[in-house]
């Protein structure tokens, strides 16, 4: 007997029938191998090594694709959110915000003008920033400012400082006129005129937006609070009652010279003066009775020295009742600390100066030569004139 299974006849039915014949196994499949073909094929291998490559570039290419789709969505928020577009020349720009201005107009031009990519992107990030409200101004965006840098600009109220410049010597009225007519200034001028004297000159660094009002303002609050604290350092024994005359004297002593270094010795001999009783005799006090301030441009005539006027020093023997013009820091305190001196004359030099004298027959020799060289500098003018009228000579 052998042990194949597979020779041994069936055996017979009991009840008789026929015995149905027995089905072959069926092989299992070989990996690699197509039906019908041996697990040796070449053909086969090549065909499924294909098929593996083929898998694995479809795999590498979805890949790749979904990376190129996070680069560009990355880009974009990058673009949009970290950036922004960049000046042709690299130089910032110049942005207002005027007063009154919204999120949504702020936004609109922000867009115009090309500082920002997208007006809903800068409005997100301005509603989920922690900066304050929009501040009136001109501010300076950088080139390729983001949306929260620009944010940030907007709401730190640090605009571009734009000045004023009020100079010594000058009256209200012209520093009035100077402030309406800046036209980065805004709003309209106060309905009450300060007082004459009573804007301290300087300058003044302020922002576009401001308003003209809030610029007089604080012309008048920066003289008050010199003025207040200037009067509490003043010297003992001054011919001076309140900080108005104070005021009155200094805006006379800056009218009178426009060399800083000059103004402590004019100031001695208006103080002198006025401990003597005499009279103050200054001639810018003439010309503010005439004008209001406003430069004469001639001679004062001899019938002006003699006009009855309420600031003619040469005619009243006593302060002016108001300043003459608005004075300097450094002429308040000129006149709130003069120097000792004995002079009680000064005239022009002739080179921008003045000459200080003691006696009256020193101060008469000083005049004379201020007028022999004012009568040489006329001739001297005149030859000039008449040269160039008779086309220069030979």
């Amino acid at each position: 007997m052998t042990d194949d299974i597979d020779s041994q006849p069936a055996a017979p039915r009991s009840d008789g029938a026929a015995s149905a014949p027995v089905p072959p196994p069926v092989p299992t499949p070989v990996a690699g191998r197509t039906r019908g073909t041996r697990p040796d094929d070449p053909v086969a291998k090549i065909r499924g090594a294909k098929k593996v490559r083929r898998r694995k570039l479809e795999t590498a290419g979805l890949w790749l694709i979904a990376a190129l789709a996070v680069l560009v969505v990355l880009g974009t928020v990058y673009a949009f959110v970290f950036s922004g577009p960049r000046t042709a020349s690299g130089e910032p720009s110049t942005f207002v915000v005027r007063s009154g201005d919204g999120s949504s107009a702020v936004s609109q031009r922000l867009a115009k003008e090309g500082l920002v990519r997208s007006r809903l992107v800068y409005r997100v990030i301005e509603a989920v920033s922690a900066g304050g409200e929009l501040k009136p101004g001109e501010y300076e965006i950088p080139s390729g400012a983001s949306p929260g840098r620009i944010v940030d600009i907007l709401t730190t109220g640090r605009g571009i400082q734009r000045k004023i410049t009020i100079p010594e010597g000058w009256t209200v009225a012209m520093a009035m006129e100077r402030i309406e007519k800046n036209p980065l200034l805004e709003g309209p001028m106060p309905t009450t005129v300060p007082a004459e004297g009573t804007m301290m000159p300087d300058t003044y660094p302020f922002q576009r937006g401001d308003t003209r009002a809030a610029m007089v303002e604080r012309m008048v609050a920066t003289s008050e609070n010199f003025l207040a604290e200037a009067w509490l350092r003043r010297a003992a024994d001054l011919p001076l009652r309140t900080p108005q005359e104070a005021l009155i004297l200094a805006s006379i002593v800056e009218k009178e010279t426009a060399i800083a270094s000059e103004r402590p010795q004019v100031a001695s001999v208006f103080v002198n003066r006025l401990r003597r009783g005499m009279k103050l005799q200054s001639d810018p006090t003439i010309i503010y009775g005439i004008t209001k301030g406003v430069p004469l441009r001639r001679r004062i005539r001899a019938s002006e020295i003699r006009m009855p006027h309420p600031w003619n020093t040469y005619v009243i023997n006593a302060l002016p009742p108001t300043p003459i013009a608005n004075p300097g820091r450094e002429s308040i305190e000129a006149v709130l600390n003069p120097p000792d001196t004995p002079y009680i004359f000064f005239v022009a030099d002739g080179t921008g100066g003045h000459v200080f004298a003691e006696t009256y027959a020193e101060h008469n020799r000083n005049v004379q030569r201020w007028r022999e060289f004012r009568a040489r500098q006329e001739a001297k003018d005149a030859d000039l004139a008449g040269g160039r009228d008779s086309g220069g000579g030979q």
